[in-house]
């Protein structure tokens, strides 16, 4: 890529994976290297099985299956510890790579499963890899160093009004 940016989707509305997910279609349609690393998710989604078919390879680290608060000392240490592992594992894609989405990775910054001195070091030695960052809460510090910032931002949301997450939509 002639210049790397990094771009951050966060907000409280959603959209945020949604985004990242329509840009990494788009990176594998113009024949980049797509690879994506999820955080804090361990539910069945719909983009498991369509982004393998277009040869985008997802990784999941930190698998969660409740809440963060809810955890015990033990679940939150096995998350830290597969987010370590799959740092190390970015570290050597970084120039090997067209496009690298980290979904959720503000999330699991704000949980404490990752640190924002891994994220800044990401950004920083990132090369010619663009870099995505998902989630809510960006902390100052990621939003000056990025080069694209958009807020989601909730105006209204059907789940207020009782309806659920749906397959194919929201999972």
């Amino acid at each position: 890529m002639e210049k790397s940016c990094v771009q951050v989707y966060t907000g409280n509305g959603k959209g945020k994976t949604t985004a990242a997910m329509g840009l990494a279609v788009r990176g594998a349609g113009r024949g980049l290297t797509v690879k994506i690393v999820q955080f804090m998710k361990a539910r069945e989604t719909g983009e498991l099985a369509s982004l393998g078919r277009l040869g985008i390879e997802l990784v999941r680290a930190s698998q969660c299956k409740k809440f963060y608060r809810m955890m015990s000392d033990e679940e939150k240490a096995e998350l830290r510890d597969g987010a370590c592992e799959v740092l190390r594992l970015i570290e050597t894609w970084l120039d090997k790579i067209d496009l690298l989405i980290l979904d959720e990775a503000l999330g699991a910054l704000t949980c404490g499963v990752l640190k924002l001195e891994e994220l800044l070091h990401i950004m920083d030695v990132r090369g010619g890899t663009e870099v995505v960052l998902t989630g809510r809460d960006a902390p100052g510090e990621i939003v000056q160093k990025a080069d694209l910032v958009t807020e989601m931002r909730e105006v209204k949301h059907y789940m207020n009004s009782g309806i659920s997450a749906r397959k194919g939509i929201e999972f």
